[in-house]
Protein backbone atom coordinates (compact mmCIF):
# COMPACT_ATOMS: atom_id res chain seq x y z
CA UNK A 1 0.00 0.00 0.00
CA UNK A 2 1.42 3.37 -0.97
CA UNK A 3 0.68 6.22 1.32
CA UNK A 4 0.58 9.42 -0.62
CA UNK A 5 1.06 12.80 1.10
CA UNK A 6 1.90 16.26 0.30
CA UNK A 7 5.31 17.21 -0.20
CA UNK A 8 6.67 19.58 2.23
CA UNK A 9 9.62 22.43 2.07
CA UNK A 10 12.11 20.21 4.48
CA UNK A 11 11.57 17.56 1.93
CA UNK A 12 12.75 19.33 -1.10
CA UNK A 13 16.53 17.92 -1.04
CA UNK A 14 15.73 14.68 -0.75
CA UNK A 15 12.95 14.44 -3.70
CA UNK A 16 15.54 16.52 -5.70
CA UNK A 17 18.10 13.43 -5.48
CA UNK A 18 15.55 11.24 -6.19
CA UNK A 19 14.34 13.08 -9.48
CA UNK A 20 17.98 13.65 -10.26
CA UNK A 21 18.47 10.05 -10.47
CA UNK A 22 15.01 9.40 -12.29
CA UNK A 23 15.56 12.08 -15.23
CA UNK A 24 18.78 10.95 -15.28
CA UNK A 25 18.98 9.33 -18.85
CA UNK A 26 15.98 11.67 -19.88
CA UNK A 27 16.35 13.29 -23.12
CA UNK A 28 16.06 16.56 -22.08
CA UNK A 29 18.32 16.23 -19.38
CA UNK A 30 21.10 14.42 -21.73
CA UNK A 31 20.54 17.74 -24.46
CA UNK A 32 21.21 20.06 -21.09
CA UNK A 33 23.17 18.53 -19.24
CA UNK A 34 25.78 16.60 -21.70
CA UNK A 35 28.26 15.90 -19.35
CA UNK A 36 27.29 12.39 -17.36
CA UNK A 37 29.81 13.42 -14.80
CA UNK A 38 28.16 16.64 -14.22
CA UNK A 39 24.57 15.85 -14.71
CA UNK A 40 23.55 14.43 -11.53
CA UNK A 41 24.97 16.91 -9.14
CA UNK A 42 23.05 19.82 -11.99
CA UNK A 43 19.77 17.44 -12.51
CA UNK A 44 19.72 17.82 -8.54
CA UNK A 45 19.94 21.92 -8.26
CA UNK A 46 17.72 22.00 -11.40
CA UNK A 47 14.78 20.43 -9.52
CA UNK A 48 15.74 21.65 -5.97
CA UNK A 49 15.45 25.14 -7.28
CA UNK A 50 12.15 23.94 -9.33
CA UNK A 51 10.02 22.86 -6.20
CA UNK A 52 11.69 25.34 -3.48
CA UNK A 53 10.87 28.60 -5.75
CA UNK A 54 8.35 27.82 -8.43
CA UNK A 55 6.00 25.30 -7.34
CA UNK A 56 5.93 24.20 -3.63
CA UNK A 57 4.02 27.45 -3.23
CA UNK A 58 1.35 26.21 -4.65
CA UNK A 59 0.75 22.87 -2.00
CA UNK A 60 -0.43 20.67 -4.87
CA UNK A 61 3.47 18.46 -4.69
CA UNK A 62 3.00 14.89 -4.00
CA UNK A 63 5.30 12.02 -2.74
CA UNK A 64 4.45 8.78 -1.07
CA UNK A 65 5.55 8.61 2.97
CA UNK A 66 8.78 7.38 2.30
CA UNK A 67 9.80 9.04 -1.04
CA UNK A 68 9.90 7.26 -3.14
CA UNK A 69 8.69 9.86 -5.90
CA UNK A 70 7.15 12.98 -6.80
CA UNK A 71 4.53 14.30 -8.70
CA UNK A 72 4.83 18.23 -9.25
CA UNK A 73 1.78 20.46 -10.29
CA UNK A 74 0.74 24.02 -10.73
CA UNK A 75 -2.66 24.61 -10.35
CA UNK A 76 -4.77 26.64 -13.40
CA UNK A 77 -4.23 30.07 -11.18
CA UNK A 78 -0.26 29.45 -11.07
CA UNK A 79 1.65 32.16 -12.60
CA UNK A 80 3.41 31.06 -15.57
CA UNK A 81 7.09 30.72 -16.07
CA UNK A 82 9.08 34.20 -17.05
CA UNK A 83 11.99 34.88 -18.44
CA UNK A 84 13.94 34.95 -15.37
CA UNK A 85 12.87 31.48 -14.41
CA UNK A 86 14.03 30.16 -17.81
CA UNK A 87 17.53 31.94 -17.12
CA UNK A 88 17.98 30.40 -14.07
CA UNK A 89 16.95 26.97 -15.20
CA UNK A 90 18.87 27.62 -18.14
CA UNK A 91 22.29 28.83 -16.34
CA UNK A 92 22.42 25.26 -14.87
CA UNK A 93 23.88 24.19 -17.77
CA UNK A 94 26.79 26.14 -17.84
CA UNK A 95 29.55 23.65 -17.13
CA UNK A 96 28.30 21.37 -20.41
CA UNK A 97 26.89 23.36 -22.73
CA UNK A 98 28.47 26.16 -25.25
CA UNK A 99 25.85 28.26 -25.87
CA UNK A 100 23.22 28.97 -23.06
CA UNK A 101 21.01 30.15 -25.77
CA UNK A 102 19.95 26.78 -27.24
CA UNK A 103 18.57 25.46 -23.65
CA UNK A 104 16.49 28.55 -23.26
CA UNK A 105 15.39 28.78 -26.56
CA UNK A 106 14.47 25.04 -26.02
CA UNK A 107 12.63 25.86 -22.86
CA UNK A 108 10.59 28.86 -24.67
CA UNK A 109 9.75 26.33 -27.56
CA UNK A 110 7.83 23.92 -24.72
CA UNK A 111 6.59 27.22 -23.12
CA UNK A 112 5.23 28.73 -26.22
CA UNK A 113 2.98 25.17 -26.61
CA UNK A 114 1.46 25.83 -23.07
CA UNK A 115 -1.95 26.04 -23.03
CA UNK A 116 -3.84 29.11 -22.40
CA UNK A 117 -6.89 27.42 -21.10
CA UNK A 118 -6.73 26.85 -17.63
CA UNK A 119 -5.60 23.60 -16.18
CA UNK A 120 -3.71 21.63 -13.99
CA UNK A 121 0.04 21.47 -15.21
CA UNK A 122 1.97 18.09 -14.19
CA UNK A 123 5.73 19.95 -14.56
CA UNK A 124 7.34 16.62 -13.25
CA UNK A 125 6.31 13.27 -12.87
CA UNK A 126 9.23 10.84 -11.29
CA UNK A 127 10.18 7.23 -9.53
CA UNK A 128 13.27 6.62 -7.79
CA UNK A 129 14.70 4.04 -10.47
CA UNK A 130 14.92 1.05 -7.87
CA UNK A 131 10.84 1.70 -7.59
CA UNK A 132 9.87 1.74 -11.07
CA UNK A 133 7.15 0.11 -12.31
CA UNK A 134 5.76 -0.66 -9.02
CA UNK A 135 2.97 2.19 -8.89
CA UNK A 136 3.95 5.03 -7.23
CA UNK A 137 3.92 7.23 -10.07
CA UNK A 138 0.03 6.08 -10.60
CA UNK A 139 -0.25 6.86 -6.65
CA UNK A 140 1.28 10.00 -6.45
CA UNK A 141 -0.48 11.13 -9.76
CA UNK A 142 -4.21 10.15 -8.23
CA UNK A 143 -4.91 12.34 -5.89
CA UNK A 144 -4.86 15.78 -8.72
CA UNK A 145 -6.65 13.90 -11.66
CA UNK A 146 -9.21 13.00 -8.75
CA UNK A 147 -9.39 16.76 -8.54
CA UNK A 148 -9.95 17.48 -11.79
CA UNK A 149 -12.58 14.55 -12.91
CA UNK A 150 -14.55 16.17 -9.91
CA UNK A 151 -14.02 20.03 -10.81
CA UNK A 152 -14.25 19.35 -14.20
CA UNK A 153 -11.01 20.73 -14.85
CA UNK A 154 -8.47 19.69 -18.05
CA UNK A 155 -4.77 18.71 -17.14
CA UNK A 156 -1.52 19.00 -19.22
CA UNK A 157 1.93 17.31 -19.80
CA UNK A 158 4.88 17.41 -21.82
CA UNK A 159 6.54 13.77 -21.97
CA UNK A 160 10.01 13.57 -22.61
CA UNK A 161 10.35 9.92 -23.77
CA UNK A 162 8.33 7.78 -25.54
CA UNK A 163 7.88 5.05 -23.55
CA UNK A 164 5.80 6.96 -21.01
CA UNK A 165 3.24 8.50 -23.46
CA UNK A 166 1.33 4.71 -23.12
CA UNK A 167 1.33 4.98 -19.13
CA UNK A 168 -0.22 8.70 -19.46
CA UNK A 169 -2.95 7.37 -21.70
CA UNK A 170 -4.04 5.20 -19.57
CA UNK A 171 -4.33 7.54 -16.66
CA UNK A 172 -6.71 9.61 -19.61
CA UNK A 173 -4.09 11.38 -21.26
CA UNK A 174 -4.04 12.04 -25.11
CA UNK A 175 -0.78 13.33 -27.12
CA UNK A 176 -1.72 16.67 -29.04
CA UNK A 177 1.30 17.51 -30.63
CA UNK A 178 4.42 15.87 -31.37
CA UNK A 179 7.69 18.70 -30.86
CA UNK A 180 10.98 18.15 -32.09
CA UNK A 181 12.82 21.18 -29.72
CA UNK A 182 15.43 23.36 -31.69
CA UNK A 183 19.19 22.93 -32.28
CA UNK A 184 19.35 19.33 -32.14
CA UNK A 185 16.94 18.88 -29.03
CA UNK A 186 14.58 15.92 -28.65
CA UNK A 187 11.20 15.21 -29.47
CA UNK A 188 8.60 15.66 -26.52
CA UNK A 189 5.35 14.28 -26.81
CA UNK A 190 1.95 17.27 -25.70
CA UNK A 191 -0.27 15.70 -23.88
CA UNK A 192 -3.68 17.07 -22.55
CA UNK A 193 -6.39 14.87 -20.48
CA UNK A 194 -10.11 16.19 -20.40
CA UNK A 195 -12.28 15.46 -17.31
CA UNK A 196 -13.36 11.75 -16.56
CA UNK A 197 -16.88 11.61 -15.74
CA UNK A 198 -18.38 8.57 -14.31
CA UNK A 199 -21.54 7.45 -15.30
Amino acid sequence: MIEVVKASRAQVPALAQVLARAFFDDPIATFVFRSEARRLEALNKFHSIEMSRMFLRYDETYTSSDLRGAAIWAPPQARRPGLSDLLRLASLGRYTLKNTISTIRALAAIESRHPREPHFYLAVLGTDPPHQGKGVASAILQPVLNRCDEEGIPAYLESSKERNVPFYMRHGFKVTEELTLPYGGPKIWLMWRQPQFSN
